[in-house]
């Protein structure tokens, strides 16, 4: 049984060091769980439609990045061809069974628009929103102990850490990534 078997929220902690605007071991990661979720002969079925359930496709997959340079990183993968990949701008109004938010940045200082934005609530919002059944949070645990310098920077990293504990931990070894 697949651990992304079911819906609801699943983070995948990625440690890395020194990433800002694209990180290599996410990219490798997010290709990592497409083949799992694609290889493990999960099926989707839209719950509001009387259509038979479905084995889970690449249609069924969108990848969202806060940077277009990590949004450049995962279209060049090889194992992530044929999917929907871009920043949360690209994809309002926009849903798919799976969505997988790849945060790219090590740390909060390592973020080069700085933590307001990489944990904008409104796009963290968006990147959340559009999963339809499973939302999937990929990003190194190091910015879940990052220093604030602002009480809005509490609250994005206190929303960050609200995800982590509500949702279902993955382990990359789970899925030989």
């Amino acid at each position: 049984l697949s651990p992304f078997s079911g819906d609801g929220l699943l983070a995948v902690p990625v440690t890395h060091r020194g990433n800002s605007a694209e990180s290599p071991e996410e990219a490798n990661a997010v290709a990592a769980l497409v083949e799992h979720l694609l290889t493990s002969r999960l099926l989707w079925q839209d719950p509001f439609s009387n259509v038979d359930s479905t084995p889970l496709s690449r249609e069924h997959i969108l990848i969202i990045a806060p940077y277009n340079a990590q949004v450049s990183r995962l279209s060049m993968h090889s194992g992530l061809q044929g999917i929907r990949i871009g920043t949360v701008d690209k994809f309002q109004g926009q849903e798919a069974p799976v969505v997988i938010y790849s945060l790219t940045s090590s740390t909060a200082e390592d973020a080069p628009r700085g933590l307001n934005f990489l944990l904008n609530r409104n796009r963290m919002n968006v990147a959340t929103s559009r999963a339809q059944g499973v939302n999937i949070l990929v990003a190194s645990p190091d910015l879940l102990h990052s220093e604030c310098q602002t009480i809005d920077q509490m609250s994005a990293i206190n929303s960050l850490c609200r995800y982590w504990e509500m949702a279902r931990l993955v382990e990359p070894n789970e899925l030989s990534l």
